[in-house]
Order: structure tokens, then sequence, then C-alpha cells
């Protein structure tokens, strides 16, 4: 269903990889990913459509993120990549177009944009209500669960009613200027606050146009996929709320630092709960971010909560093979993504680069392991030798070198070793 939903979408999403790739031609002219009238024009005369049909399609297809408008530049999303190849894409992109919903079909024009707002609020509750009905439910029931949730937003609000302002009286108040604790119910259609019936139907309009669920003859019913796509947002929530060890609200590396101490399943708990909670774009942003810091131990976390995060990552995860501080991370998380064993991805690095990523995560283990810990590090250097090793690493130009050797010299029980070893820090220290 999703496929099919989004087959229109998927094409002109070809199309513009095709035609208006780099140096190719724009989609948009204003900066607003808005496809340009000359744009509309060539790909309707391409795929055999009409321009409102293409318009519709381009609309949906930047939606679902099949196609991402970057200036006057359009390039495929991540989802288009992955289309034929993984279903959980074509969902996810489905998912995308769902949350969008209030974005398909213009809103009333004669409507107040707060009242807007607390219909796209109230509706999750709706949409749950319908799941559970498993049926077609009457319109009249559904206004009347909107009308009481949009009660429930604003008196949680604490609105303040200007509406009843007048002379002032003998206190010298103005009367009906004081706070409402309890605001005036949006009461029956068409009585007190702005009636919801027109946005009710705007919005059951909007969410069939995605596909969410069936609109007509006085009755709403979600459709299979937007059963589905309820019963997903629920057990995020459910997910986010059984956040093991309470780190569901910090930022980035204030969670990786309270994962450090956990178990792998424990962590990856924790990370599955800390993405439920926010966007997935967002979150890979913050992830990248910790990642890039100064910290290695949170640099080898962050990548490890962009394993649970998975195919979407992946964009982000390729902009930054070039960055010498997390290219060795990125070539591993891209190698396994592709399907490579987690044992064998080092495979796919250089030995400049496996030296790199050795040193790092030495720094880790220094900064916050313990002495064995950093002596047993030394297994797993590529080097057979740790004079080799020694070479390699002087060799490598990792910022933390000199405190790495320095910390292996402390703990390194073998004092001839552990002399090397100093060695070689006194001459990184020295340029030698």
């Amino acid at each position: 269903m999703a496929r099919s939903g989004l087959a229109g979408a998927a094409r002109i999403a070809r199309w513009a990889d095709t035609a208006l790739g780099p140096g190719r031609g724009s989609p948009a002219g204003d900066g607003k990913a808005t496809l340009s009238d000359a744009s509309a024009e060539r790909a309707a005369a391409d795929l055999g459509l009409t321009t409102a049909q293409v318009r519709a399609d381009w609309d949906t297809a930047r939606l679902a993120g099949l196609v991402e408008v970057h200036g006057d530049s359009a390039r495929p999303g991540w989802r288009l990549r992955a289309w034929n190849r993984d279903d959980s894409a074509v969902l996810r992109g489905w998912v995308a177009l769902f949350d969008a919903w209030s974005l398909a079909v213009p809103e009333p024009e004669d409507q107040e944009p707060a009242a807007v707002a607390e219909v796209v609020s109230a509706m999750p509750q709706v949409l749950s209500f319908l799941q559970l009905s498993a049926g077609p439910v009457p319109v009249p029931q559904l206004l009347d669960l909107l009308q009481q949730r949009v009660t429930e937003l604003r008196t949680a609000r604490c609105e303040i009613d200007y509406a009843a302002q007048g002379e002032p009286d003998e206190t010298g108040d103005a009367r009906g200027s004081r706070l409402r604790l309890a605001p005036a119910a949006p009461g029956p259609a068409g009585t007190g606050a702005t009636p919801l019936e027109p946005l009710l139907d705007w919005a059951l309009r909007a969410l069939a146009s995605v596909g969410a669920l069936t609109y007509g003859g006085g009755h709403a019913t979600l459709t299979a996929l937007g059963s589905w796509a309820v019963w997903v947002k629920l057990e995020q929530i459910c997910v986010a709320a059984q956040s093991p060890a309470g780190n569901i609200e910090q930022g980035a590396e204030d969670m990786l630092r309270g994962c450090a101490q956990l178990r792998p399943n424990a962590a990856r708990a924790e990370y599955r709960a800390w993405l439920a909670a926010r966007p997935v774009g967002s979150a890979v942003t913050e992830l990248i971010a910790a990642a890039r810091g100064e910290d290695a131990l949170l640099r080898g976390l962050a990548f490890e909560a962009l394993r649970v995060v998975g195919a979407p990552a992946e964009p982000e995860v390729r902009a930054v093979v070039d960055d010498p501080t997390l290219r060795p991370y990125a070539l591993l998380w891209l190698a396994e993504h592709d399907g490579a064993d987690p044992e064998d991805a080092h495979e796919i690095l250089t030995r400049e680069e496996a030296t790199w990523l050795w040193v790092d995560t030495a720094a880790a283990v220094a900064d916050h392991g313990e002495a064995p810990l950093l002596v047993r590090h030394l297994e797993s250097a590529v080097q057979p030798t740790v004079p080799a090793l020694l070479t390699e690493v002087r060799a490598v130009g990792h910022p933390r070198t000199v405190q790495v050797l320095v910390a292996l010299a402390a703990a390194h029980p073998d004092p001839a070793l552990a002399k090397a070893v100093r060695r070689a820090a006194f001459q990184v220290h020295t340029g030698g």
C-alpha cells in the first residue's frame, strides 16, 4: 500500500534525479522548493502528466523525503536510493508523509491560525479513537471528541479571556479582563468559540489524501496503513516512557555520558528510547555533533547509537567520511550497514586509519577506563609487534598520541616495554 500510494512521488523523484541533477537545470526558482513553471512543464511532457499532477507528486515526494531540495538544486533522498531494496525505507517515507498531513491540503483560509494549531494538536487523540474503533466512525462522534480535546488543551493553557472587556467597574478593573482558569468550551457545533466542523473536515480530507483513512458518507475509517502508523506512534511513546536510565530529556552528549557505564543491551535500549522521543533528523545531527567533540568515548558511543538509528542516518554518516576524526568510525558504520560482518568490517580500513582508530580508542580507555584495559588494548592493534605499533602511532598524527603513550607506559607491567613507550611519547612530544 505504501509503495502504490507513493508511486507517483517516486516517479517524479527519479525524474528529478535524472533531469535536474547538478548542471542539468534547477527545479526551483524561489529557493523554497516550489517546482518552477519551466520544470513542471518539462516533467509533464516527459512523464505524460498534467502540470497539476506533477506539482502534487512533487510536493508528496518532498514531504516523504524522496527528494531533497537545496536552494535551486534537487537531489534524491536516502529513501529513494533504498526504494527497491528496503521496504522499511518505503514505510518510513510514508510515515514522514503521514506526519506532514497538515501540509498535504491547504487549511481553510477563513480560520484563525490558533484554532488550526489546536486541531492539529488534538488529532492524534482522534486518530487513536479511530484505531480503537476498528471500523467506520460517524463524523459527529469525532467532532464531539475533537471539541472535548480542544477544550482540554485550552484549559491546560489557563487562557485569558479578553472577549468581554468593558468599562472599569467600581474597583477600577475592566470587567471581563480577569484570568479565566477554565475557559469557555467550544460548545455545540456553531456556538461559542471557532466552529470546529470546517477544521475537522479539513483534517479528515488531508489525512485521506495521504492514505491514512477513508472519508465519505458521514463516516471516517482508518486504512490498514493508517492503523499501522497510529500503532507505531503509540509504540514510540511507550518506548520513550520506558527509558531505563532516565536520559530521554538530555541532549545527545549528556545522554551518551549517561550510557557510558551501561551494558551494551541496556545502552541500546536507552538509545532507542532517546531516539523515539525526537525527530530522527535532528537526533542524527545531535549524535554527529557529539562525535565531533574531544571525548573519544563519546565518539564511539555516538556511532553505536547511530547503528540503532540505521538507514536514516546513512546520508549524514556518508557526509563525514572525509572528516579525519570521524572517518574510521564512518567507514565501519557504512560497511556494517551494507551487510559486512562486524568482526570483519575492520578489514576495509587502511593501516593508517586502523592505527588512528586504535589511538582514539586508547584515548577513551585512558580517560574513562582502568589501567589493565589499556594494557589489553595492545592486543587489538593491527601491528604484529609493539615497536611496529609505536613507529606507526608516531606517524599517524593523532592529537592524543602523547597522552595515550604516557598512560600506556604507566600502566604496563613490563619495565623494558614501558621504557620504550615513554621514549616514543617523548619523541612525539619533541617532534623527533
